[in-house]
């Protein structure tokens, strides 16, 4: 952790550490657990959950400590401050009931897509997955498009931080065949992925820009790998995945 200063206050740093750590399963740690998870030591991690219990953002039930309700309002502030966000909701919506397929909107987090929606079928997947989920960019169809977009030198800078591992038999594992994959997503302006990190589970993205053009988010469609190849996935998917993005874009703009 940094050292205090006019641009870093370690107490907030040290605060939301233990607001992390109270938000991993099973939800309810020990002063001792939560100060592991968070890196602190016991008397610091007493003083955090002394204020964030005050602040009524987490609560004591004999030895353990869990958040309450308002800390949601934490990850709620950025979800609300995404101009784009109230109307994916409902385009979204529109999107699952009309393809019958799940459907998810995500933002890139340095090497990780956060998922900012994700609306499931009634066809269960393999992945239990909901907002505020993390998977890894560049093994999820999702991530593809969002680091597509980014600057030439960025892209490099990422793959060559990225440990390769063989999560499946369809794993992408070297950086030039990332590098290869990201510059055709570039130019054909959609992502397909079947299998990459869960073989259970296939899908199909595309970006969501801005007024200015720029992509700021990425929505997808993923159904169960096996039922559909890359070309019947374009040919049933990718005009309506493109129209929700376009639409998206478009109600936001005329919000805004």
């Amino acid at each position: 952790m940094s050292k205090e200063s006019d641009g870093f206050v370690r107490a907030i740093a040290r605060g939301f550490s233990v607001v992390e750590a109270l938000g991993r399963p099973p939800g309810r740690h020990t002063l001792s657990e939560a100060a592991v998870a968070a890196g602190l030591t016991r008397a610091t991690a007493r003083r955090m959950l002394a204020t964030l219990v005050a602040l009524k953002y987490c609560e004591a039930d004999g030895r353990y400590f869990s958040l309450r309700p308002r800390a949601l309002g934490l990850g709620l502030s950025y979800l609300n401050a995404l101009p784009y966000w109230g109307y994916a909701q409902r385009a979204l919506e529109d999107l699952r009931n009309d393809i019958g397929e799940s459907c998810a909107l995500a933002v890139l987090d340095e090497t990780e897509i956060v998922y900012a929606l994700r609306l499931p079928a009634r066809r269960i997947l393999t992945a239990n997955l909901g907002i505020g989920s993390r998977l890894p960019a560049h093994l999820i169809s999702l991530g593809r498009v969002l680091l597509a977009a980014l600057p030439p030198e960025q892209r490099a800078q990422y793959i060559s931080s990225i440990e390769f591992k063989q999560v499946t038999p369809r794993t992408v594992t070297s950086p030039t065949q990332l590098a290869e994959e990201l510059a055709r997503v570039e130019q054909q302006g959609y992502a397909w992925i079947d299998g990459e990190l869960d073989p259970a589970i296939c899908g199909i993205a595309v970006p969501v820009r801005d007024q200015a053009g720029h992509v700021v988010a990425a929505v997808s469609i993923n159904t169960i790998s096996g039922t559909v190849t890359e070309a019947e996935a374009k040919k049933k998917f990718l005009v309506a995945l493109k129209r929700t993005a376009q639409d998206i874009r478009t109600q936001t703009t005329a919000n805004n």
